[in-house]
């Protein structure tokens, strides 16, 4: 039975998901898979993929289609995001930025000017966002962030630096997080071109290779005060925005799990060792046992997880326990993948030691392992370990 799907899921998903789910995929093996290890050697990111990401309505497949978005459902978009990690974390990182983290805000706290102003641009891929909330000296604590904002004459004026943003390098626009004279978080939209703005790339990475990292430097900043996001204060904002991209992660986590778990199986029934193939001995049986038993429940907590986010029931710290396990697992498979395939596990004809890299990575942003953990622990005994 060569299946990843061992408890039928596909029977809970509408016609609808399947063929949403199915046309991403379509776009993955045609455009990624034949080209992204390139990239990934050799450090470049695939620039086209926004343009056509865009045509397959991927941006904020969740947004309003006045907004310039599809209206598709919450389970939609994670098997959005799960076919484009089978592809690569990178891809699926794009895509979650743009999506969750630029669209969700503007959209769910901005006034319908900049609604109008901005969605169906980052919707089609004509503009590229990113989204700063991290900083050098501050990860895991972001209410300690050191970025102001001052209420000038007409005008606010920022200063601060961000780090590790996806897309900053090439974004048009970034949402970022601030405090202002009173230490409270707002929100406000950044254009590429204002003076005293930058966004440097980072270079030398050793994970998501093919996918553009960078910083966000602001001196002096003039943001006008129609760029200020007007329906939200304090943390709330940007936490609900990291939700959103967590559940989608919880979901992508899955496809780089499955591309690793089938690979292995594949291999191991072709290699053939002491004139038999070896997914014919135990130790690769059971190895390959466990990986799909940890895909099934993945999928599982992943679709479950979904329908409380389309009831509008879903917890953040539910969407912490989804994104910690399924990139757990991920991980695990990658490694455990890797092995069955002996040393030819390290090379780039086949796509396991980039999972395995690139979720490194995906295991530590938008919240840590361990801190979601504890979220998962406070949410239990009511007692906060990291405060």
């Amino acid at each position: 039975m060569q299946t990843t799907d061992y408890y039928l899921i596909e029977d809970l998903l509408t016609d609808e998901h399947k063929l949403i789910r199915n046309s991403v995929k379509k776009w993955v093996e045609k455009r990624i898979k034949p080209t992204i290890d390139n990239y990934a050697q050799n450090h470049k990111f695939p620039e086209f993929i926004f343009k056509e990401m865009g045509e397959l309505g991927i941006f904020g497949s969740f947004i309003p289609e006045k907004y310039g978005g599809l209206g598709f459902d919450q389970i939609s978009y994670g098997l959005m995001m799960q076919e484009l990690e089978l592809g690569d974390s990178g891809v699926r990182s794009t895509a979650s930025v743009q999506s969750s983290l630029v669209m969700y805000p503007i959209f769910e706290f901005g006034s319908e000017k900049q609604k109008m102003k901005y969605l169906p641009k980052l919707a089609s891929g004509e503009f590229v966002g990113c989204f700063g909330l991290t900083e050098p000296n501050h990860g895991s604590d972001p209410g300690a962030m050191e970025s102001r904002i001052v209420k000038k004459d007409g005008y606010y004026l920022l200063n601060g630096t961000k780090m590790w943003i996806t897309n900053s390098p090439i974004a048009d626009i970034a949402v970022v997080w601030a405090k202002d004279e009173n230490g409270i978080v707002k929100g406000v939209i950044v254009e590429k071109g204002m003076k005293g703005f930058s966004a440097p790339e980072i270079m030398n990475k050793w994970s998501l290779r093919a996918s553009i990292t960078g910083e966000l430097v602001f001196n002096d900043v003039k943001i006008p005060e129609e760029n200020i996001l007007p329906n939200i204060s304090g943390l709330k904002g940007p936490m609900m925005c990291l939700n959103s991209a967590r559940y989608g992660i919880a979901w992508g986590a899955i496809g780089a799990a499955i591309d690793c778990y089938s690979t292995a199986l594949q291999y191991s029934s072709e290699r053939k060792q002491f004139n038999k193939p070896i997914n014919s001995f135990q130790l690769n049986q059971k190895k390959l046992a466990e990986m799909l038993t940890e895909i099934t429940k993945a999928q599982l907590l992943a679709w479950r997880l979904g329908v409380l986010k389309n009831e509008n029931r879903a917890t953040p710290a539910q969407i912490s326990m989804a994104k910690r396990n399924n990139v757990e697992i991920a991980l695990k498979i990658a490694r455990e993948s890797r092995q069955m395939l002996g040393a030819m596990g390290i090379v780039g004809d086949y796509p396991i030691m980039r999972h395995m890299m690139n979720l490194e990575s995906v295991i530590t942003y938008e919240g840590t392992h361990d801190i979601h953990l504890l979220i998962t622990g406070v949410d239990i005994t009511g007692n906060q370990a990291f405060k």
